[in-house]
């Protein structure tokens, strides 16, 4: 049973520095396995307290995972320099000292992004060798055309002469402006220069998938669900690309077209 102090176990698993818990167990706002708790200093155990603090519970892992619906003008970062932090549409009771975006959207793109404070998650999900892939809905200007098809699984080549991985795309039944396409890296705007590449232009991208953390449709965007650790795994376990159907994507679709 390993014991920890009660100001140390939230610290860790919050945004509460440890004067500020002290002051809350002193006014008896922080309730450990449902008997208030006055002192900050107090061993638990770790591994079964249940912990509450201002009447929000305190999720028991170490590390937290959010997977949040991003949505256009905010910046995948920590920092501001650029515009508003996807950290800033994270609720209170989510957040956590040293959380950050693992991977990255652009500023106008819409859709998934997970949010970690996990950094050997974070590193093995962003590495070469994990090879995560992630599918992008895509609203084009011009219609879809077959020959993307072949050109993209060859591995199509950027303006700047830049190889791109060998990539999957198909359209979206009864949308002629509308794709889905699969990559396993992320250069700069890689998506748009792709379709740019074949003398298309992208209107309007959103993520849906990061792995196998399939994107709710009842998450809107700007909002966030926490996941636990063993949904997190499903990063390691993609949905496969050909039997991902266009089905699933009505809703998103919808918006895509109408915005």
């Amino acid at each position: 049973m390993p014991q920890i102090r009660l100001d140390k176990y939230i610290s860790e698993r919050s945004d509460y520095t440890r004067s500020q818990i002290k002051n809350l167990a002193a006014k008896g706002k922080i309730i450990v396995d449902g008997i208030i708790v006055k002192k900050s200093d107090t061993k638990i155990d770790s591994d079964t307290a249940s912990v509450e603090i201002c009447g929000n519970a305190v999720s028991a892992s170490k590390f937290r995972y959010l997977l949040l619906n991003k949505p256009d003008g905010y910046v995948s970062s920590t920092e501001e320099n650029d515009g508003i932090s996807v950290m800033q549409l994270i609720p209170p009771e989510l957040r956590k000292k040293g959380m950050f975006p693992a991977g990255r959207l652009d500023k106008d793109s819409l859709g998934a992004l997970l949010i970690t404070d996990d950094g050997e998650l974070a590193h093995r999900m962003l590495s070469p060798k994990s090879h995560v892939p992630k599918i992008y809905l895509v609203k084009l200007d011009r219609s879809f055309e077959s020959k993307y098809i072949d050109i993209f699984a060859e591995g199509i080549v950027l303006s700047n002469g830049e190889k791109c991985l060998p990539a999957k795309v198909k359209a979206v039944e009864n949308c002629d402006k509308l794709a889905l396409i699969e990559l396993h890296e992320g250069k700069y705007h890689q998506v748009k220069r792709m379709f740019a590449a074949v003398e298309n232009h992208v209107e309007r991208l959103m993520r849906i998938t990061v792995g196998g953390l399939i994107l709710p449709e009842n998450l809107r965007f700007g909002e966030c669900i926490e996941l636990l650790h063993k949904d997190v795994e499903n990063l390691f376990f993609p949905p496969d690309f050909e039997d991902f159907s266009t089905d699933f994507v009505g809703y998103f679709s919808a918006f895509m077209l109408n915005n």
